[in-house]
């Protein structure tokens, strides 16, 4: 495929645009030596492209996916040609990973939709974003690339409403009020997340719905989506999700099992075909509102 620059613009964010996949996905192929300007190969995603540059792109062919179909029970709350919402409960992966083949969301996305979009990858065909592993909700699943493009857009630009509910510990002296702080690797624990100065920023709007038992009932909407935001932000706030493994304390007050009790309750995002404004929300898993009603005043 070839194509004309109008003008100045970057190499990663031209072939993004003329090829509708994601910038990270068109880096990767500049990386790889895909794409040539002018006739010269160009390995830099930085690549300044003047007006009137000639930019020769070979997309390299889908890998088929080793991962197998699995008749594991799915919620589908939406779906169209191109894409679909699904309910992920506590407890599933969403992806394959070292210690997590089987069993996993997109097993299952590949039993039940016939179409998945490519631009994920092998290990993550129609993926669009996730949630933590024991973290229960909805999730976008993209089937073209088109829409995968689009609603990973959306999300990159902050235009799509993800609002959460937990149970956390203890009562807050205000209402409500918002955490803007970075996330990154914790400094010594690889495996955990912390407010570093050298992460990424990351932006929490929280409010206290319902007062309960030695924990607040609360609503959490991102601006960003980084790995374990609201868990990172609310234990920063002294208010760590209730049966949080990794950042709430070495003893819980209430002996919560199955991990933390955080919800991905809706979800808003602008369709990628039809441009309609679309809002899905569900409700919390039985684990969720078991313990809401045990701490109830």
């Amino acid at each position: 495929m070839t194509f004309t620059s109008p003008g100045a613009l970057r190499l990663d964010v031209f072939v993004s645009e003329q090829c509708l996949i994601t910038r990270s996905r068109a880096a990767s192929i500049i990386k790889d030596g895909c794409v040539c300007v002018n006739g010269t190969a160009q390995t830099k995603a930085g690549f300044a492209l003047k007006g009137g540059d000639y930019v020769d792109v070979t997309l390299p062919e889908v890998a088929h996916s080793e991962i197998l179909p699995l008749d594991i029970p799915l919620k589908i709350v939406y779906e169209d040609a191109c894409m679909s919402v699904v309910y992920k409960p506590s407890g599933m992966v969403v992806h394959p990973a070292a210690g997590n083949r089987d069993g996993t969301m997109v097993n299952a996305l590949l039993y039940r939709l016939d179409d998945l979009s490519g631009i994920g990858g092998v290990e993550r065909p129609g993926v669009v974003h996730r949630i933590d592993k024991d973290t229960s909700g909805l999730l976008l699943v993209a089937k073209t690339d088109k829409a995968h493009l689009s609603l990973s857009t959306q999300i990159a630009e902050h235009s799509v409403d993800r609002a959460y509910k937990a149970i956390v510990i203890g009562h807050f002296k205000q209402s409500e009020g918002t955490v803007d702080a970075p996330i990154g690797r914790h400094p010594t624990d690889r495996k955990k997340m912390a407010i570093v100065p050298s992460g990424k920023r990351a932006l929490t709007a929280w409010r206290v719905l319902e007062e309960l038992k030695g924990a607040s009932l609360v609503e959490c909407v991102l601006s960003t989506g980084r790995t374990h935001q609201i868990r990172v932000h609310m234990a920063s706030l002294g208010h760590p999700v209730l049966g949080d493994p990794v950042y709430g304390p070495k003893k819980s007050p209430y002996p919560v099992e199955g991990g933390q009790l955080l919800h991905a309750g809706r979800i808003g995002f602008t369709h990628p075909e039809t441009g309609e404004r679309m809002t899905f929300e569900a409700k919390p898993e039985a684990r969720f509102t078991m313990w809401y009603n045990k701490l109830k005043l």
